[in-house]
């Protein structure tokens, strides 16, 4: 018989997060641990109240399954038992891990992907005034890291963008709006990208309105994050984004990440693999995918002031599985 045990964690950060929707100074995870004869395994996830959890909801979220758990409770299972998000994410993620350690594997090979010895990973620029984000954006370059991801709201958008591409001319960059914009003067900005040759825009509208991506040319592709959850989330998606933003807190887990990433690439959707603010053992679990896509955006433990123990190997946009 297995025990369980769940609990949560704060993790300060050496630096505040900021994003349109306010400024975070920890990461708040939730973690399940697993043991079955004398094998430990662990998962965690991030609640995220943009999708209505907060820590209880996950944690009374898992609680209704633990006499499950305790008498063996399979992944499959899982799936029916709770709806796709964190908690899911935190139970799945300590099963993929258990059965890894049962055979005396990785996760990776456990779901037949081979890792390359290094993944690049974007490195985030936080919302501030242009000239801050133009001169961490800078520093990140003269580090070493070569994708970042600059977050944005709906206020000094050239303002930011000229002054980041100036201090960076030949950083890959792409732009999260975080559903901060609307349809008004959206292909204006779309332009604006566009001619500072950025690489990808991210959910640029509330989830509510993408209906306003039909038909809607743009001259650079657009990826869809809040309004992308599981397979189920595709069918709405299709002619109005070229991209999807694959989030283990959002589908639940690995096991509907990967066959989200599957389907997703079956319809002619590129894929980012994406994360929350997160210690090394969520970015572990969602290892397996970070070769199946186009960009892997794992920086979350890079803003810990310190992380889990063991922990993954980052370094300037680096990420040594």
């Amino acid at each position: 018989m297995r025990t369980v045990k769940v609990y949560q964690e704060a993790w300060p950060l050496h630096t505040p997060f900021v994003i349109s929707r306010g400024t975070r100074n920890e990461a708040v995870v939730v973690v399940v641990e697993l043991e079955e004869d004398g094998i430990k395994a662990v998962g965690e996830c991030t609640p995220y109240p943009r999708y209505g959890e907060s820590e209880a909801s996950v944690l009374a979220q898992i609680t209704t399954i633990i006499p499950q758990l305790e008498l063996g409770m399979t992944r499959e299972a899982l799936q029916q038992a709770l709806p796709a998000g964190a908690a899911r994410n935190a139970v799945d993620s300590a099963l993929w891990d258990l059965e890894a350690r049962r055979k005396g594997t990785s996760v990776s090979h456990l779901a037949c992907v081979e890792l390359p010895e290094m993944i690049t990973t974007a490195q985030t620029v936080s919302l501030a005034a242009p000239e801050q984000m133009a001169a961490a954006a800078a520093l990140l370059w003269k580090k070493g890291a070569r994708l970042l991801k600059v977050k944005l709201d709906d206020r000094l958008i050239a303002e930011r963008m000229v002054a980041i591409r100036a201090a960076v001319p030949e950083a890959v960059l792409i732009v999260d709006a975080n559903e901060a914009w609307h349809s008004d003067g959206l292909a204006a900005r779309c332009q604006l990208l566009a001619d500072l040759n950025v690489a990808m825009l991210e959910q640029p509208l509330p989830a509510s309105e993408d209906g306003a991506l039909t038909n809607f040319i743009h001259p650079l592709p657009i990826c869809a994050d809040e309004s992308c959850h599981t397979r189920e989330s595709l069918a709405a998606l299709k002619g109005r984004y070229e991209m999807v933003n694959v989030k283990l807190d959002k589908t639940g887990g690995l096991t509907e990440a990967l066959a989200l990433t599957q389907a997703a690439r079956e319809q002619g959707f590129d894929v980012m693999l994406g994360c929350m603010l997160c210690t090394s053992r969520a970015i572990a679990a969602a290892l397996p995918l970070a070769a199946k896509v186009r960009f892997a955006d794992l920086d979350g433990p890079t803003w810990l002031a310190v992380d889990v123990e063991p922990a993954l190997h980052f370094e300037n946009g680096k990420l040594y599985p």
